[in-house]
C-alpha cells in the first residue's frame, strides 16, 4: 500500500476575520510565504482543499481561490487526482 504524502505542518495557519484583506488572499499569502522562505520545497504538497477548510476554519470556494492565486504566480501546480504541488523554480 502506498503511504500518504508528508504534508509539512499546517496547524498554526491563522486567518484575521477582522482585516479588510479577503481570507483567499490572506491564505494565499500565507502559503506564498512558506514557499518562498523554503519552508515548502519545489514538488512538497500544499495542503487540501479540505485541510485547509479545518485548519483555517474558511470555506472550501476560498481555499480553492487561494490555490488559484498561486497557481496564476506559476508558484504551484495541480495535478487532477493528485492535489496541489509546489512548482520547480522558474528558468530564466
Amino acid at each position: 500500500m502506498q503511504g500518504v504524502p508528508n504534508v509539512p505542518n499546517v496547524g498554526l495557519m491563522h486567518v484575521d476575520r477582522f482585516d479588510p484583506t479577503p481570507l483567499y488572499i490572506q491564505v494565499a499569502d500565507q502559503l506564498r510565504r512558506r514557499i518562498r522562505s523554503g519552508e515548502l520545497k519545489p514538488r512538497d504538497p500544499l495542503p487540501s482543499e479540505s485541510k485547509m477548510v479545518s485548519d483555517y476554519g474558511i470555506a472550501r470556494e476560498t481555499a480553492r481561490r487561494a490555490i488559484a492565486v498561486l497557481r496564476e504566480e506559476e508558484l504551484v501546480v495541480t495535478l487532477p487526482q493528485r492535489g496541489t504541488f509546489v512548482a520547480p523554480p522558474q528558468e530564466v
